[in-house]
């Protein structure tokens, strides 16, 4: 683990369990006022016959107050205890949608090239890419109101599917410090009559300006594990990278009801190049295999060597169909001219898209299978999962 991420780790853990502590201590002081209050009250109260007393009222009160503060504070510390960047936004997330009165929860981080990064609970796929909070608020705003209004049609066919509809929400900026936005967090709510309310939107600043730093952490020890994880000959990311990578897609894609899309590619004959060219030239057609791979994918697509002449590409939020069309690009982008020494190569492929009962183990292997019936087909084609030859 980088130096670096370590200290900042612990440093954020500190600041946090400092506020627990202080949030705790401020509730332990307060209780005690009203402890205190309360014995007298309750004695007058039992002087007049045993009714309850406003000092019992308060007391009640107050120990659930302590109780809030005291798990809201414990939620606040888990966020910084962890530099794994989805399971940050996870628990900031979580932490998002404790407000009995929030139905679901979204939060939009920006990467450096790659389009933001999403997670959301609470709600479909279908109504997480309708939401227009994927920058933070406009012009400086402390925070934006959300208010919906759907068309009769559409409202109809969304309450015969048995949803319920969004109705509104409140979006904040999430920041470290002063500096600017490095995105934004906003929840939601299905109730007609409903607003977010002055504390509401206080608490949601507070758990932003809390996951800003720790989202901010997550991100650079994720770029330095990245930096380790490249193939020298290729540049492209390695088969540790791939897999758990392909570990961490599949538990999104299933955790918020994503797409999620692979395909397994393999040169064709490339032993025999290598046979007949040498092991330096086959080197030589595998990194313009490489580069030419990588110029035909989406950004938001994974692409990676997983051992000898065989790549893979993970594609997040896309379907079999999607990787098809990505390994028509790939085709055309191989086969236009030459690569390397080589005057020729072709590429065959398997697809395969992610299934509810799928682990990363299973997709890569009805993948994997999928390329071997292309092999064995003619080579220079695609085959996918759910083909039978």
């Amino acid at each position: 683990m980088p130096p670096f991420a370590d200290t900042a780790t612990w440093i954020a853990v500190g600041f946090a369990v400092g506020a627990a502590v202080l949030a705790l201590g401020a509730s332990l002081v307060l209780l005690g006022i009203v402890l205190r209050r309360g014995r007298a009250s309750g004695e007058a109260g039992a002087a007049a016959g045993g009714r309850p007393t406003p000092g019992r009222r308060d007391l009640r009160d107050a120990l659930e107050a302590a109780r809030e503060e005291s798990r809201r504070a414990r939620l606040l510390a888990e966020i910084a205890a962890t530099i794994d960047l989805d399971e940050v936004l996870r628990r900031t997330l979580a932490a998002a949608v404790e407000d009995a009165a929030v139905d679901a929860a979204m939060l939009s981080v920006r990467q450096v090239e790659d389009e933001p990064l999403v997670a959301t609970v609470g709600m479909t796929a279908e109504e997480a890419s309708r939401q227009p909070v994927a920058t933070a608020p406009p012009g400086g705003a402390r925070a934006v109101r959300i208010s919906y209004r759907y068309g009769p049609d559409e409202e109809g066919v969304l309450r015969e599917a048995g949803t319920e509809l969004i109705q509104g929400g409140v979006a904040v900026p999430v920041r470290e410090g002063e500096g600017p936005p490095i995105g934004t967090l906003a929840v939601f709510w299905r109730s007609e009559d409903r607003g977010p309310e002055e504390g509401e939107v206080t608490r949601l600043e507070q758990l932003a300006a809390t996951s800003a730093p720790a989202i901010r952490n997550a991100q650079r020890f994720r770029e330095a594990r990245e930096l380790a994880d490249v193939d020298a000959l290729t540049g492209l990311h390695n088969r540790r990278f791939f897999h758990d990578t392909l570990g961490r897609e599949c538990a999104r894609a299933q955790r918020y009801d994503r797409r999620l899309a692979l395909v397994v590619l393999d040169v064709d004959d490339f032993k025999e190049t290598n046979d007949r060219l040498g092991h330096l030239a086959g080197d030589a057609v595998l990194a313009a295999v490489a580069e030419r791979l990588h110029g035909a994918v989406r950004r938001a697509d994974l692409t990676c060597r997983v051992g000898g002449d065989e790549f893979a590409v993970i594609l997040p939020e896309a379907g079999e169909r999607d990787a098809e069309q990505l390994y028509r690009r790939i085709q055309f982008a191989v086969g236009s001219g030459s690569a390397g020494p080589a005057e020729r190569v072709r590429i065959s492929a398997g697809i395969a898209e992610l299934r509810p009962e799928d682990d990363p183990v299973s997709l890569f292997q009805r993948a994997d299978d999928a390329l071997y019936r292309a092999k064995q087909a003619g080579k220079g084609q695609v085959r996918g999962a759910g083909e039978s030859a």
